[in-house]
This record gives C-alpha cells, sequence and structure tokens, in this order.
C-alpha cells in the first residue's frame, strides 16, 4: 500500500473547473515555466506575493473558521487554496495557477456572463471554501491576484500552456459505482485520509493549523456545488495525482478505479450551498455530471450525479442543435 504525501493526498478538494481536453488542432502548448516567489527582492511588491502565498498554502491560518479575528473567518473550513492547487498552484496538472491571470477576463458558463479574477477566486471562496466572498479592495483578495497574476509572469493573454490542460481520462461506458469505489478509496486513500473520510490535523480543533490530510466529506470541506463534487471533474485529476508518486504521464489508478472512487467520496454527506438552482442560467452550458437540478434535459439526477455520462452528452449536443435549427427556422419564416 502506498502513502499519500499532505500535497497529493489533498488532491480531491474542490475547486470548480471544467473537464476539457485541448483539441487535437490546436498549437502546441508552451513549455512548462514556474517563476520563483523566493527570487523576488524584499521590497513591497515581493512581499505582497510572498503573503499572497502564504495566504494560498495556509488559508486556514489567515482566514479560516477559527482564526481568532472574527471579521477575518470568510473561509467556512479549514481547508487551503493549496489542498486543491497543488504545490501551491504551480504543480503540472495539478489544478496550477500558472497562466490563470491571462485567461481573465473570461466566459463563465455557470454565471453566464463575463468573469474576473476576483470573482473567480470568490466562487472557490464560496464553494470549495464553503465560505462567503473577499471584498474586492481586501487586503487578502489584492494579495491572492498579486500572487496569482505573478505566476503567470511572461505568459500571453489566452497562451495554451503545457500543464494546464486536462490529462486524457476516458470513463468508462456505465455509471460509477460507489461501492466499487470504496475498495479502491480503502486500499489507496483510506491510509491518510482515514476510514471515515476526516483526514488528519496538523494540530487540535480550533488551533487553526489546518489539515495535514484534508478531510473528503463531512462538515469540513467543500460544499456540494464546488467543482470537485462533480464526478468526470474528481476521477480526471484522481487519476492523475493519486497515490504517492503518480504522475499525469504514469498514472497508478486506472479509469475505472479513478471514476469509482470519485463517485464513493461525492457519494458521502458534506455541506450543502444555498442557491445552486441559479447556477447555470443558460442550462445548455451546464456539464452533464453537475450533480443538481435543474438540468437541460429530462434525465434523472442520479444519472447526472453518477452516468453514464456520455448518453447525457450525446443528448445534449442533439438538442442543442436542434434548437440552433429552430431558431434559424424562426428567423428566415419572421423575414
Amino acid at each position: 500500500m502506498r502513502i499519500l504525501t499532505p500535497a497529493v493526498a489533498a488532491a480531491t478538494l474542490a475547486l470548480a473547473l471544467a473537464v476539457t481536453a485541448l483539441p487535437a488542432s490546436a498549437a502546441e502548448p508552451a513549455a512548462w515555466t514556474v517563476p520563483d516567489v523566493e527570487a523576488l527582492p524584499h521590497d513591497v511588491y515581493g512581499d505582497f506575493v510572498r503573503e499572497g502565498r502564504d495566504l494560498f498554502v495556509q488559508t486556514y491560518a489567515h482566514i479560516g473558521p477559527e482564526v481568532a479575528d472574527p471579521e477575518k473567518r470568510f473561509a467556512g473550513n479549514n481547508l487551503a487554496c493549496g489542498s486543491c492547487h497543488l504545490q501551491g498552484g504551480t504543480q503540472k496538472f495539478g489544478i496550477p495557477m500558472v497562466g490563470v491571470y491571462a485567461d481573465f477576463p473570461q466566459y463563465r458558463g455557470r454565471e453566464n456572463t463575463i468573469g474576473t479574477i476576483n470573482g473567480r477566486i470568490n466562487g472557490c471562496m464560496q464553494r470549495s471554501m464553503n465560505g462567503k466572498p473577499l471584498p474586492d479592495n481586501s487586503r487578502e483578495m489584492r494579495a491572492l491576484v498579486t500572487y496569482i497574476a505573478f505566476l503567470s509572469t511572461d505568459i500571453p493573454v489566452r497562451e495554451k500552456i503545457e500543464g494546464r490542460q486536462t490529462p486524457k481520462f476516458t470513463p468508462p461506458d456505465r455509471a460509477a459505482d460507489p461501492v466499487r469505489g470504496e475498495q479502491v478509496y480503502a486500499e489507496t486513500c483510506a491510509v491518510c485520509h482515514q476510514d471515515d473520510g476526516q483526514g488528519i490535523r496538523n494540530g487540535e480543533p480550533g488551533d487553526a493549523q489546518g489539515y495535514q490530510f484534508p478531510p473528503l466529506w463531512g462538515p469540513d470541506t467543500y460544499n456540494h456545488g464546488a467543482g470537485m463534487h462533480r464526478v468526470l471533474t474528481a476521477a480526471a485529476f484522481i487519476k492523475s495525482n493519486m497515490p504517492l508518486g503518480t504522475t499525469y504521464d504514469a498514472p497508478v489508478l486506472s479509469d475505472e478505479d479513478a471514476y469509482d472512487v470519485a463517485a464513493y467520496i461525492n457519494s458521502k454527506d458534506r455541506p450543502v450551498k444555498a442557491g445552486v438552482e441559479k447556477d447555470y442560467p443558460d442550462l445548455s452550458k451546464k456539464p452533464v455530471d453537475s450533480p443538481y437540478a435543474p438540468y437541460f434535459d429530462e434525465a434523472s439526477a442520479e444519472q447526472h450525479k453518477y452516468g453514464p455520462f456520455q448518453p447525457l452528452e450525446e443528448a445534449r449536443k442533439k438538442k442543442i442543435a436542434e434548437l440552433k435549427a429552430k431558431k434559424e427556422q424562426d428567423a428566415k419564416a419572421a423575414n
């Protein structure tokens, strides 16, 4: 049995990034280059980047629910941004922040609008961190934005960066099986995250020291509106990053193992986010593995949570094509 490192074990926690792959026709992505935070001088800018980095990797100690100042308790759990964005957001295929700043402003399907980097951070705050938004002008928000911007140093707008795209993951042509996933969890994950999924703390409850191995379900983890609560998102990430020693180009878990263990983890109780029915005003943009209603089709909530997903995706594409054709037909009739 392999033992997970803290960084890799944290991989199953939530942020809500979609599972997408670069099209075959896309240009070759740029090489992976991470700027060195410690190489920055100790001036106003360099110190602020480091402050943002510290906030990113030890979120619980700065804005977590156990910090001394109640006004600083923006996060609703004791995770960190770095629980999902591995190695401070610098790990290749570990939901990195490298190049992210250069992607904004960008269209956000969940809100059906053009989103900012601040809005994206607050999406994580309210979902993966199960908390409340950071004020745009707060020191914490400015520090996080500065750190994320630094990680995109010299990266052109919309540049495709090697390590940003999701590695190949082929979901089995069946529903995910939480029962089988429980066995995978027991053999691969429980040694660090524990049998009850509650992880291992760095200290004691109330000391704002977070986790060595974070909880994957229960009251102190990501809520049901987080991206990692989607089985396809979680499975693709798990396959590329878990267990110890796994790399994106030499995965240990099979597609089936990753698929089923993601289903097992996300079958467990966790905080419920209010208002998710307002997500994706344009339901045609809603990912087929979003586990909560409303949906773009008539399929069951069970299928949207566990699959099989390919029929849902095919039905979604067909319905979009039909709606587009009808719209064009109506436009011609109106003329």
